[in-house]
């Protein structure tokens, strides 16, 4: 079943739990040395969001803050705000749509860090907005620490977020990430070094940004905008524009609708490639 294709009326965190428990119990099947992980993080949890408690919890616990205290942080933060639950099931079902590593809902769930960074810093982003800054700001460095991902718990980002591979993923203070993005390793969103207050990269949704790409200061990145790998961005991207190198400069136009859900890292077709590096769409054929 393809969760994405459900009625909206549906809560998509439940669909997802109930396929993830099916896909929990053949993986049991198969491979039975699996069985405490499997039972403690599907098998045995009531709901999609015990088991995500649960994944968290056991990444992230520390001598110092053990497991049963962040899970049941977790659990207060996913009662509190529910959609936390549903922003979830859509980070999951982007990966399983867009990464063809991910052959089933529970493979990203049980063992990609990216979902897991994600997640966690969902739970930290909640406690900062409860004012529990200090133990937003522990979060934070324990998910460095464990995934190599650093997030301000202070940063907004929508829901349908793919963090591919995930390493070196870093998102500044004040980013606004928009809705169905994917977003590659090593990528940076980040300040110039010079301003205070505002100072971030504006993302707006569908926009896909390649591995080591790095965006700085307060610019915006329009909807459904490409940004090619290793490209350092300086200023604003205009929406549904491809952009690429240092600095980066726009080289073409998408040729798909949403660049994030197609995850094509081509640089677009010849007919739309910008051949003076005017900054412009020259729409010029190379022959």
């Amino acid at each position: 079943m393809r969760i994405q294709q459900v009625a909206n009326s549906q809560l998509k965190s439940v669909l997802l739990w109930e396929q993830m428990q099916k896909e929990a119990a053949n993986i049991l099947q198969k491979e039975p040395l699996l069985k405490g992980y499997l039972d403690k993080a599907i098998l045995n949890c009531a709901n999609f969001g015990e088991g995500l408690a649960q994944i968290i919890s056991n990444r992230l616990a520390t001598p110092v803050i053990g497991q049963k205290e962040l899970f049941q942080i977790c659990i207060e933060a996913f009662t509190a705000d529910p959609q936390i639950l549903e922003d979830a099931a859509e980070d999951l079902i982007a990966v399983c749509s867009r990464d063809p590593a991910a052959s089933d809902y529970t493979s990203p769930f049980l063992y990609f860090k990216g979902p897991h960074a994600l997640e966690s810093w969902r739970v930290a982003h909640w406690l900062w907005q409860q004012g529990r800054r200090d133990f937003a700001r522990f979060m934070q460095g324990i998910v460095s620490d464990v995934f190599g991902v650093d997030i301000h718990p202070a940063a907004q980002i929508g829901h349908g977020i793919m963090f591919d591979h995930a390493t070196g993923i870093v998102i500044g203070e004040t980013a606004r990430v928009g809705n169905n993005v994917s977003i590659l390793h090593n990528v940076t969103l980040g300040g110039t070094g010079k301003e205070q207050g505002d100072r971030h990269p504006k993302v707006g949704s569908g926009v896909m940004i390649g591995a080591g790409a790095k965006i700085l200061g307060n610019i915006k990145i329009g909807d459904n905008a490409k940004i090619g790998a290793g490209s350092v961005v300086l200023a604003d991207v205009m929406p549904h524009t491809t952009v690429a190198g240092i600095p980066a400069r726009v080289v073409g136009i998408p040729k798909e609708d949403v660049p994030s859900l197609n995850m094509d890292q081509d640089l677009d077709t010849k007919e739309t490639i910008c051949t003076s590096a005017c900054g412009q769409i020259c729409n010029v054929k190379i022959i």
